[in-house]
């Protein structure tokens, strides 16, 4: 999913000067407060941040008011404008340099919390850009989606564990409008894909937090539709949604508790929780036991079920020694190798075949993950190559790509409750490239796993828009699931 704030079609006329119209760089919705910098350029020439104003449902804001936005939503799917003032407004077919600079501050990303309560430290997402863009009135069409799909092959009553996917798998096609809500469950109906639906809350709610009667009456068409069920709500805890301040331990509750609300008026029975506080948790739990919920913490690479951190939580979940506490397994923590998705951004953005290489090594280590990345950016810089030339790739190559071994999942076997089935390719023998799809499956079979497998493709975080069909891999990967499940199943008899 290209990290960027314009593309082709965003360059339009406006009385005021000119107009871009802004896509938000990230996979899911975010508060107006997130929006640390912009700086435009045009032609050469910086406009002056006087100059110019972001335009969002009909609101005109100054650049230096949107850090006071928290309560204001920039839905993934909004497109609001960058309005610069100019003296001569551009028009329809003209040609313009434009260059935009972006920085936000993703505000459930906490790197240190604040202390004496001010603002904590949270990741950002820096963007820069430069176009040669023409001026329209007319958004891009989408690609011609595939259609030459043959039928998924039967589940069966046998098998093992029940399949699925999140909507997540589409961020980057669900983000550029080429999907509404009913359009994409439409779609994944199409391709056979189901029956599990998992969602993130942040990116497909309008009314983020807060799940309105009006989407409860569109989810429960759509699934009486297609014969759906859901499996998991994916929750976020926005720490950072006011600038001035991290969120109060109440405020945490609360917020929590009315995404709690949402998923049960959704009809969910777990929840995917990002935040493993023990005094967050023992708070929580009445709730979840009133709204019958069960909470899963997620494991994501780099960590895996023994990590530091994880042990952390497990000691935590045994204090609290509750049914409803359990795990998310994220396969991105058991992969064998980096994936050939990401390999071929690297390339994009420069790499030769030496670093590629030495790229692959260091990951292989093992060293920390802040080890490992401080030792290939020293790489590059000894080889005169700007780091900053690959973006966030650099440390999403690390962070996103554990090499755990598969079999220490059956340490926490009992725990798990749901599965993101992680994925990046699917190649020419139906096989994923980079994790070991076959041994995840004999491990969960022979570990009595039985919830959902939910088809998570995080290709789109490396992957040009419209370079593959995900919803398409997604059932590529069912398959291979599939197989791999009778295969167990076969070897047993």
């Amino acid at each position: 999913m290209p990290n960027g704030l314009i593309a082709d079609d965003s360059l339009r006329p406006h009385p005021d000067g000119l107009a871009l119209q802004l896509t938000i760089p990230w996979y899911r919705s975010l508060w107006l407060s997130s929006v640390s910098t912009i700086r435009l350029t045009v032609d050469g020439a910086e406009i002056p941040s006087d100059d110019l104003a972001f335009e969002l449902d009909g609101t005109r804001y100054a650049l230096d008011e949107l850090p006071e936005q928290s309560d204001t939503l920039w839905f993934l799917q909004s497109h609001p404008l960058l309005v610069a003032r100019l003296d001569v407004p551009v028009a329809l077919g003209e040609q313009h340099e434009v260059e935009i600079f972006g920085e936000l501050r993703l505000p459930y990303m906490q790197i240190a919390p604040g202390q004496d309560g001010g603002p904590g430290m949270y990741v950002p997402n820096i963007v820069h850009q430069s176009f040669s863009l023409t001026v329209t009135d007319q958004d891009a069409p989408p690609r011609a989606l595939v259609t030459d799909v043959g039928a998924p092959p039967p589940a069966s009553a046998d098998d093992p564990f029940k399949l699925g996917l999140t909507l997540y798998s589409a961020s980057a096609e669900f983000r550029a409008g080429w999907y509404d809500f009913d359009g994409l469950l439409d779609r994944v109906a199409e391709l056979g894909i189901g029956p599990g639906i998992e969602i993130v809350a942040s990116q497909v709610l309008p009314t983020y937090p807060v799940v309105s009667d009006e989407f409860v009456t569109q989810w429960r068409a759509a699934f009486d539709k297609h014969g759906f069920d859901e499996s998991s709500f994916g929750a976020n805890l926005d720490m950072g949604r006011r600038r001035d301040r991290d969120m109060t331990p109440d405020e945490e509750f609360e917020f929590s508790e009315l995404l709690f609300q949402g998923a049960k008026k959704l009809g969910f029975p777990l929840v995917r929780i990002q935040s493993a506080k023990p005094e967050l948790l023992r708070r929580l739990l009445p709730v979840a036991e009133s709204l019958d919920l069960k909470l899963a913490y997620e494991i994501h690479a780099p960590m895996g079920p023994n990590s530091p951190e994880i042990l952390k939580v497990r000691d935590a979940y045994a204090e609290l020694d509750s049914p409803l506490l359990g795990f998310v397994a994220d396969f991105s923590s058991t992969m064998h190798a980096m994936s050939p998705t990401l390999l071929r951004a690297v390339r994009r953005a420069g790499l030769d075949d030496e670093a590629v290489d030495r790229l692959q090594q260091i990951w292989a280590t093992d060293a920390s993950m802040r080890d490992r990345q401080q030792e290939f950016i020293a790489y590059l810089n000894s080889r005169d190559f700007d780091p900053g030339r690959l973006g966030s790739f650099a440390h999403l190559a690390f962070n996103m790509h554990g090499h755990v071994d598969p079999r220490e999942w059956a340490d926490i076997m009992p725990q798990i409750l749901h599965v993101h089935a992680k994925f990046y390719d699917i190649d020419e023998n139906g096989q994923e490239p980079a994790i070991d799809y076959p041994e995840l499956v004999r491990v969960f079979v022979e570990g009595g796993y039985r919830g959902y497998w939910s088809s998570e493709w995080e290709g789109h975080a490396f992957a040009e828009l419209g370079e593959v069909d995900p919803l398409v891999l997604v059932r590529k990967q069912h398959d291979l699931i599939r197989t791999s499940m009778h295969a167990v199943e076969a070897a047993r008899v």
